[in-house]
């Protein structure tokens, strides 16, 4: 009699159980966007799979195994993985890519956000613009997942997006490449429109709750704003990135 697998499951196409079966995933290259793993839990294969977690920089979460259950009935052994329709590539090689080719580099950077749709949104009018790259954090940021996909239209699949574990880093990173950061705050003291955004740029846009973070807030090179005319106070973050956007290609093409 063959031997029975540990088991495995999915309840749509981006999710995995399992320890074994997440460390065949590693081992045929799929693309881990993050990992549940159970709090206070161990043993060998678990010390196993969380030092090729790390090894590749896959974000790992540790968390009860009641977060877990919500997920299945079946035995997880401890472990839940999201499995990303799209590859991840590292920011240096797009940007090096882009000034080979002779293009000024324009980046979209999200601070924490967490809404798929608004993420989703933001990504189909990103590529649309023709930007040359999205950037998340590994943490704190909407799961690319199927929503997510569908939301963006396919858009996701067409434009590359790079997470990046220290956005502090990856801050002073860009601006050592020349590319200067535009940070989209209330607190701007001109708008867009008063703003240079010509030459190599990467838009910062925040969260739709708190906005851009303060560390990174005052490591902008610029800040912006959009001018508003009603008794709102503020734009949904979907609709202000794809503003400042196509404000930011009009400026180019002047």
């Amino acid at each position: 009699m063959r031997p029975q697998r540990e088991p495995s499951a999915k309840t749509d196409n981006d999710i995995l159980f399992g320890v074994h079966p997440l460390i065949e995933a590693l081992e045929a290259g799929k693309e881990i966007e993050k990992v549940l793993m159970q709090a206070g839990a161990s043993g060998p294969h678990l010390g196993e799979l969380r030092r090729r977690l790390q090894d590749a920089g896959i974000p790992i979460q540790m968390v009860p195994r009641e977060k877990l259950n919500s997920f299945t009935r079946i035995n997880h052994q401890g472990v839940v993985a999201f499995i990303s329709p799209v590859s991840f590539q590292p920011l240096e090689e797009v940007i090096n890519r882009c000034f080979e080719a002779g293009r000024e580099p324009l980046l979209l950077l999200l601070d924490r956000v967490t809404d798929v749709r608004n993420f989703g949104a933001i990504c189909r009018t990103a590529e649309c613009a023709g930007v040359d790259a999205i950037i998340i954090p590994a943490r704190g940021s909407a799961r690319i997942g199927a929503d997510a996909l569908k939301t963006s239209a396919g858009a996701l699949l067409n434009i590359p997006v790079c997470r990046e574990n220290n956005l502090k880093d990856t801050l002073l990173m860009l601006q050592a490449y020349g590319i200067l950061v535009a940070g989209a705050s209330e607190k701007a003291k001109t708008d867009m429109y008063n703003t240079p955004l010509k030459g190599p740029l990467c838009l910062l846009m925040g969260s739709e709750e708190n906005g851009i973070s303060p560390e990174y807030l005052k490591r902008c090179n610029s800040l912006i704003k959009i001018p508003l005319a009603g008794k709102t106070g503020s734009l949904n973050v979907s609709v202000a990135a794809g503003i400042l956007l196509y404000e930011i290609i009009r400026q180019r093409n002047l």
